[in-house]
């Protein structure tokens, strides 16, 4: 297929939220208790909320900038693509990027919403609810058909969870961010019945878990003496332990329906990981007592989860292992990782090298994501105006070259000092 007739939906992107998002749906007397975002002495906005600070990392938003300004010391809102934080720049990045639509996972509240957790009950509903009708009123509502809505939970309380999963599928939400391990953060894990109320307000609602790396807090850690690419190489790992984890787990027998999406993970490991998991249940169930109904594991990991991938040669070659079925694209603007805005031609030489046929190539990189979130974007779009062609046609002006916006260069030992003290910070929280 060629690139420029491609139909690209990314299942995994990233907001950096604007100073203004609570301004229209934070009860007013909240507002002076509001997390905000703030400029400090060296340039940088942070978002404050109490005592958490918590800083724009550069690692997190370096589209369009040189890999000279990769690294973990804070930025400037002025530092970093528009696209990030303003949802009109943002649109006319996946235009030229040739991105028809986008799911778009949240920062600094975290990807499971603790950040809004405290001991007000009443507080912290208002925060995750302010969060959830801006995401989806402001930022997805501006552009019908452009965004895939995405809800944070209400992670301190399963039934309020429920409430919340059934309160945004009634705006057209089926799609709920979520830690990979509950437990990590202080909460009971997947194998806890607290958390039935959850599973079946999804099941009833047809919204799927996501479960992104690092959404417990707690990647894999490196000795604080490693390099940088060690805990870089590490990060999709997470992902294996979430995902066994939960298809050993009781809500995978007890819920036929609960779907599950595997986000920032990668396919390359996902053929070894189905082997594996049949043969420890070959070996294992008759004392461990695991029963599926019939089923061996990897065909109700089949039945249950989804996969995606950024360029993934490797699960791209082996994708029948994998299901054809269950594996989606993403593109992790404005991460690091981000293919933006070259996206359609690495694709394309990836599918191309593969000798992917055009139904296959259809299925992941839309379709199985249209069907998995009940997003039909064709609703809004015409298919002809949805092509990577078509779209970026229609932002020929738009500029996406390569800009040094940095305001201090910092020096090679300046990040990695800064490196040095996020790992030295992380296994102070993994020790607690």
């Amino acid at each position: 297929m060629d690139k420029n007739d491609m139909i690209l939906i990314s299942v995994d992107d990233h907001i950096i939220e604007p100073p203004d998002m609570f301004t229209n749906h934070l009860p007013a007397k909240y507002a002076a208790e509001a997390p905000r975002l703030v400029r400090t002495d060296n340039g940088a906005d942070v978002w404050k909320f109490r005592d958490t600070v918590i800083p724009n990392v550069a690692l997190n938003a370096v589209a369009g900038r040189p890999k000279e300004e990769y690294g973990l010391e804070p930025d400037g809102l002025d530092e970093i693509r528009p696209g990030c934080f303003d949802v009109h720049e943002r649109i006319k990045d996946m235009n030229a990027g040739g991105v028809l639509a986008s799911m778009n996972f949240p920062s600094f509240p975290g990807f499971a919403g603790r950040l809004f957790a405290t001991e007000d009950s009443d507080f912290s509903l208002a925060l995750v609810r302010a969060y959830n009708d801006w995401h989806i009123d402001e930022w997805c509502g501006a552009y019908p058909g452009r965004f895939i809505p995405m809800a944070l939970p209400v992670i301190w309380d399963a039934e309020l969870c429920a409430a919340e999963v059934r309160r945004v599928a009634d705006k057209g939400v089926h799609s709920l961010t979520f830690s990979e391990n509950p437990a990590a953060l202080g909460y009971p894990s997947f194998h806890d019945p607290f958390w039935n109320p959850l599973w079946k307000a999804l099941v009833d609602t047809d919204t799927v878990l996501n479960v992104h790396i690092g959404s417990s807090g707690r990647l894999s850690i490196p000795a604080v003496d490693s390099p940088p690419d060690v805990m870089i190489t590490l990060q999709p790992m997470n992902i294996v332990q979430a995902a066994a984890d939960l298809l050993w787990s009781r809500p995978v027998k007890d819920y036929p329906d609960l779907k599950i999406a595997l986000s920032e993970g990668g396919t390359g490991w996902i053929p070894y990981f189905l082997e594996r998991v049949d043969r420890t249940f070959e070996m294992h169930s008759t004392w461990t007592m695991q029963d599926f109904g019939g089923k061996v594991p990897s065909e109700v990991f089949r039945d249950h989860f989804m996969t995606c991938f950024i360029s993934d040669p490797i699960g791209v070659r082996l994708r029948h292992e994998i299901g054809i079925d269950n594996i989606m694209w993403e593109m992790d603007y404005p991460h690091s990782d981000s293919m933006w805005p070259d996206a359609p031609e690495v694709l394309e030489q990836v599918l191309g090298r593969e000798q992917v046929p055009d139904d296959e190539i259809d299925k992941m990189t839309h379709l199985n994501a249209m069907r998995w979130y009940s997003f039909d974007p064709f609703q809004h779009i015409p298919r002809e105006q949805a092509t990577v062609g078509a779209l970026r046609a229609a932002a020929a002006d738009h500029d996406v070259s390569v800009q040094a916006r940095k305001h201090k260069n910092s020096t090679s030992e300046d990040k990695l000092e800064a490196f040095a003290a996020q790992i030295k910070a992380a296994t102070a929280q993994n020790a607690g």
